[in-house]
């Protein structure tokens, strides 16, 4: 038991003192380590179109790849890290953005899940206030209907 403990110990010691791995090739890298930390800076910000909620750092796919090339070239051009994020939001759109900003249609889709909690507990609530609620076509049985139903149920 105590052997088994240990190796699992030391399983879990191993994993969690690994690093993560990053899908940044060494190729990819760029020699200058501030334009390097910059890149990194930008591509955490950039989803990977195809691995949805992933940054294009963390991704292994080949347009991830493309872009955080892209984002090297623009930096080695000169641009800044907001001209660089803006020139490939223009190119793939907002939806390249990991936190798209809240303006424009944006807001609607920020709103739309408040907006729909609200509806629905809005609708919820009526619902069962109009069921709680007797009719008020509901009269009591008549005298007949009462010894008509004690007879039904006595069989």
């Amino acid at each position: 038991m105590k052997i088994l403990l240990g190796g699992q110990l030391a399983a879990l010691l191993l994993v969690l003192l690994v690093p993560p791995a990053f899908a940044v090739q060494p190729g990819e890298m760029l020699s200058d380590p501030n334009l390097e930390a910059r890149a990194r800076d930008i591509s955490a910000g950039l989803r990977c179109l195809v691995c949805r909620n992933e940054n294009i750092d963390d991704s292994n796919a080949d347009l991830a790849h493309d872009l955080r090339v892209l984002v090297r070239d623009r930096l080695k051009a000169g641009d800044t890290n907001q001209q660089v994020v803006n020139y490939i939001v223009d190119r793939y759109g907002e939806y390249v953005l990991l936190k798209p900003p809240m303006k424009g249609a944006n807001w609607l889709l920020w709103g739309a899940g408040p907006v729909m909690l609200l509806a629905g507990l809005g609708i919820g609530a009526v619902f069962i206030r109009r069921r709680a609620r007797t009719p008020e076509e509901a009269q009591p049985l008549s005298a007949e209907e009462s010894a008509r139903l004690d007879d039904i149920l006595k069989g």
